[in-house]
């Protein structure tokens, strides 16, 4: 009798691992510029995505299609990639550009660039800066124990920017906190306004990427593995909402995630001769 339970419970797992395995299929390799992908968005109807690199990285935009192929290269002239970590979009003309990487938790120049993609002219684009600081953040670096301001996830709705933390204090516990920041030029102060835990495991439950949906009804927040989807909430409470967990089939080193359609797209950075591609996850329903 244990045996075949044992049996069943084997078949039904590997049958729901198929499931989502077959969930999650890579669209294409990213070319070789594009080694370090750490932000996907995507703006108008065409299935063409922009992306950048991490950080340390020329200071550039890439216009990528769906088979891996660079359409457009656009240099941001004013703005250094120090760590580039994120892009989001009003959903039209302008991208935003997350430069807050900051893995010591040291950082005082955290910035988030604004491009405008109609003001390209020879391949280069000037961007508005906005500067931020934590309003919780006293010390630079905080103790090992309360190191929780570094960043790789944010998205924008209605002229303000969402930015989700990578946790990666020596208490681990999953927590990534919510800061709100006006879109605004000049410096901000990022306000507290939510927090949520993912899971325990410090290597695939810290978030390193995030988008919303069109319509502004869902939020997916990555991880290495996972995918967190959160609907029905509440004006920009979207941990009070309804929240799954979408498992995806392996724990590469998944940093870019945007919404097309009733799809995600997905991005993992070229490590030790693994990542790099693109993925399409067909159906978060």
């Amino acid at each position: 009798m244990l045996k075949s339970t044992f049996i069943f419970l084997l078949f039904v797992i590997t049958a729901s691992c198929q499931k989502q395995a077959d969930n999650c299929s890579i669209v294409t390799n990213l070319p070789e510029l594009v080694y370090e992908s750490s932000g996907i968005e995507i703006l108008g109807s065409k299935d063409d995505f922009w992306t950048i690199n991490d950080a340390g990285n020329s200071n550039e935009l890439f216009l990528i299609d769906t088979t891996g192929t660079i359409k457009e290269i656009v240099r941001v002239t004013n703005a250094e990639n120090k760590d580039w970590e994120s892009l989001a979009s009003n959903g039209k003309n302008i991208l935003y550009i997350g430069d807050f990487g900051n893995n010591s938790n040291s950082r005082r120049d955290l910035t988030i660039y604004s491009v405008n993609l109609n003001q390209i002219k020879n391949s280069t684009v000037n961007a508005l800066k906005t500067t931020f600081i934590y309003e919780d953040q006293k010390e630079f670096p905080p103790n090992k124990k309360d190191r929780n301001f570094d960043a790789e996830a944010f998205i924008y709705l209605n002229n303000y920017f969402y930015i989700f933390s990578k946790n990666r204090s020596t208490s681990f516990d999953g927590t990534t906190k919510l800061y709100r920041i006006p879109s605004k030029s000049g410096t901000q102060v990022a306000k507290l306004i939510g927090k949520f835990k993912t899971c325990l495991d410090p290597k695939n439950c810290a978030v390193t990427g995030a988008d919303i949906s069109d319509d502004g009804k869902l939020v997916a927040l990555l991880t290495h593995n996972k995918v967190f989807l959160f609907s029905n909430y509440e004006s920009d409470n979207f941990f009070n909402g309804k929240s799954r967990i979408i498992e995806l089939p392996h724990d590469s080193q998944k940093e870019a995630i945007c919404f097309i359609r009733n799809s995600l797209y997905i991005t993992d950075e070229l490590a030790k001769n693994k990542g790099g591609k693109l993925y399409k996850l067909k159906s978060i329903n």
